[in-house]
Order: C-alpha cells, then sequence, then structure tokens
C-alpha cells in the first residue's frame, strides 16, 4: 500500500472538532494519566499497568458473572453459557498476564517494592467480589475494605445475594435433578461445603447427558472456568515466588505460604468429585 494514502479519499471521517472520537470514547486521556510512578525504576511501570489490566479485566468478569446468575434464576441458560465462556476467556487473559510480569527478576522488583507501602492483590475489592459471586465467601475479607464504607457495602451486599453456584443448584432442582432442602435453604452469606447428596445429582446428569443435556452443559461450562480460575491462582504462586521467594507479602500475608493456601479453595466441589464416581 502507498504510505502516502489519504484515509479520507476512502471516507474516513478525519475532522474530530466536536465529534466523538475513538480517544473519546474510550477516556483515552484518563487511562493513560493513571500511572503514577513513585521511583525512578524502569519495571515500575511494568507493575502498575499489568495490575491496572488486571482490574479492567476483572471489571468485565463481574458484569458478566453477574449476568450469567441472572440468566440461570431465569432459566435463559443459552445466554449464561456464552457469558460464563467469555469468562473463561477472561481468566485467559488474566493468566497471561503473568507470563509479562514474570520478566521481571527480583533485583528488579526490590527498586520500588518499598513504595508499595502495605498495598497488597489481595486487597483488590474486585477480586473478592468475583470469588463471592461464584461462590467462596469467607466474611473474614470485609475487613481490609473496612475503611472505605462504600466498598464495603457492596461487598456484603453481594453476601446477600445467593452465588453463582446456588443458582445452578437451584436450576438443577427446578428442572428434576433434586436438591436437599437444607441446600436450597442453607444461609448464603456463608461457602457452600461439599455435601454428597449435591453430588449424587451432578452424577444422575453425567450419568445421562443426552437426557439433561442443559444441565450437563452447565456443569462443563462452570468446570472450565474454575479450571482457568485456579490456573489464574497457580500462576500467581509462581510469579510470586520467582520474584521475592518466600519473603512476606507487603500486605501483611506469608507471601507465597498464603497463596499456596488459596490453591486448595474449591469453588464448585462436588464437580470435580464427581468424576471420581463415574
Amino acid at each position: 500500500m502507498n504510505s502516502a494514502f489519504d484515509p479520507a479519499e476512502d471516507g474516513a471521517q478525519m475532522s474530530f472538532d466536536g465529534r466523538m472520537s475513538y480517544g473519546d470514547y474510550l477516556k483515552i486521556d484518563q487511562i493513560l494519566s493513571a500511572q503514577n510512578l513513585r521511583t525512578d525504576a524502569h519495571d515500575e511501570m511494568l507493575f502498575i499497568i499489568q495490575h491496572q489490566t488486571s482490574e479492567l479485566w476483572m471489571r468485565l468478569a463481574i458484569h458478566e458473572v453477574v449476568a450469567a446468575r441472572a440468566a440461570l434464576k431465569g432459566d435463559r441458560l443459552q445466554p449464561a453459557f456464552k457469558m460464563l465462556t467469555r469468562v473463561a476467556r477472561i481468566f485467559e487473559q488474566l493468566n497471561s498476564a503473568w507470563d509479562v510480569l514474570r520478566t521481571m527478576t527480583p533485583s528488579e522488583y526490590t527498586q520500588f517494592r518499598d513504595q508499595l507501602g502495605q498495598s497488597s492483590g489481595f486487597q483488590s475489592h474486585q477480586y473478592r467480589l468475583i470469588e463471592y459471586a461464584v461462590g467462596n465467601r469467607n466474611p473474614a475479607m470485609l475487613q481490609p475494605h473496612a475503611h472505605k464504607p462504600e466498598i464495603l457495602a457492596l461487598l456484603d451486599a453481594e453476601l446477600q445475594r445467593p452465588s453463582l453456584y446456588d443458582e445452578a443448584l437451584r436450576l438443577l432442582n427446578r428442572h428434576g435433578i433434586a436438591i436437599p432442602k437444607a441446600i436450597l435453604n442453607r444461609d448464603t452469606r456463608q461457602t457452600h461445603q461439599n455435601n454428597d447428596a449435591v453430588m449424587q445429582a451432578w452424577k444422575t446428569v453425567y450419568q445421562a447427558p443426552q437426557t439433561h443435556w442443559e444441565l450437563y452443559e452447565l456443569a462443563e461450562k462452570l468446570v472450565d472456568f474454575e479450571d482457568y480460575f485456579r490456573r489464574w491462582r497457580f500462576n500467581h504462586v509462581t510469579t510470586v515466588e520467582r520474584i521475592i521467594g518466600l519473603k512476606r507479602g507487603t500486605g501483611g500475608t506469608s507471601g507465597v505460604g498464603y497463596l499456596r493456601r488459596m490453591l486448595e479453595v474449591e469453588l464448585f466441589p462436588e464437580l470435580w468429585r464427581v468424576r471420581t464416581e463415574l
């Protein structure tokens, strides 16, 4: 193509005085002015942008999880499947972000780490919203947000609602796969615990997929999401250990030790245990 080609000759709009431009619509000026470096360290820019972009992807994940939950509640399974597929792909993107951050060495991180103060990724309220929305509900994790009443109220409101997994189990029950009343009427502020009767319900679905095809597909969409979510947690642990070893985290946690404990958390326990029974 001729480098001197004028896009206006092809009908492209070239004047944006008083018109909506790309930068206007996406608020590019605000986004690109949000990287406030505290040191002269070259890699601080990488650290900030990696976490900021992760927060943007989590913003979208929340949007999709909340919509998927509402779709399940309304028995609109196909839209829910589309949204859950998108959430899994979002976490695929989040996983790839660790690959970029891992290009930073321990010596490079130490050049600006002290400037982080007590800030730490476990304080991300959006990450907490995702965990609460899908079913990992630890009320103790409200505490890091007590200094921000509007965030605390947002998280507490999420705990008042049934989780994505709660809605999935209620949907099973509506579709003829019996779920114990104790599970359907449980205190949804608490994390759902593995239940043998729930596993048997999923076993019924998996043993006759042609009879329960949509429920079978729902189960696999949930497993697909948790698969990517687990990989994200694992990549987080690996990245942290690669960069800071076994030092304590900036937020006061045990660092790698804390993150390794998080690897043991299961969002949809019966969907993993049922595989042993088939």
